[in-house]
């Protein structure tokens, strides 16, 4: 069988009952084949040492270190491979490293096979699969870290303005609404250009978007 076109899957994983589950799945997808398997920290950087794969599923917790040092160093060896962390641990800290140190993706080892297969193809064409408890999880820690948008202050209009804006609310032209207030052209002109300046808007429609969400134009 061509396997020239197959996502080649490199696993590090210690369990021998979830290592053989994966491996079997992956025997069944006609787009995958298994790359390479380690079985500890120290077969996971020796791996790194041969060709690469295109995917590398890696668990975190090795009888002899940790994952996130095959991670980095995976990262830095395999650049072209997309490194997707598969674990029992959920722990932020966790988390965190790992996608700090390159992971392209995060999963818990409660998926089930085929959210683990679409995680491979997804990781591998270049998306970032990540367990929704996860997903919460990092959401969270940014939320908690970035600053709360600063409300908008809108400057207020003169009446005169205010007047213009609801003419031009109406579709009347400049030169319309120079005859109807008794004015210039280009008074009308200076008056609709300080308007987007004080609005930070620039266009009519824009000026009356946000006209009519501060209530300007209700009466």
């Amino acid at each position: 069988m061509d396997h020239s076109h197959c996502i080649r899957v490199a696993i590090v994983e210690d369990d021998p009952l979830f290592r053989d589950a994966v491996c079997k799945t992956l025997d069944e997808q006609p787009d995958m084949v298994l790359h390479s398997v380690a079985t500890s920290r120290a077969e996971g950087l020796a791996m790194l040492q041969g060709r690469a794969a295109d995917v590398l599923l890696a668990d975190i917790g090795l009888p002899d270190g940790s994952g996130l040092d095959v991670l980095k160093a995976a990262v830095e060896l395999w650049p072209s491979c997309a490194v997707l962390i598969s674990t029992t641990f959920g722990d932020e800290s966790y988390v965190m490293d790992a996608i700090a140190l390159g992971a392209a993706g995060y999963l818990l080892k409660d998926a089930n096979e085929m959210q683990r297969v679409e995680a491979i193809r997804t990781s591998h064409g270049g998306g970032s699969p990540i367990s929704p408890i996860i997903a919460r999880q990092v959401l969270s820690r940014f939320r908690h870290h970035l600053p709360v948008p600063a409300a908008r202050i809108v400057p207020s209009l003169s009446e005169r303005e205010l007047e213009v804006l609801r003419y031009v609310s109406q579709g009347f032209t400049e030169s319309e609404i120079a005859g109807r207030i008794e004015v210039s052209t280009h008074t009308v002109h200076t008056y609709v250009r300080r308007i987007y300046q004080k609005l930070s808007v620039g266009s009519r429609i824009e000026a009356v978007t946000l006209a009519r969400r501060q209530g300007w134009l209700d009466s």
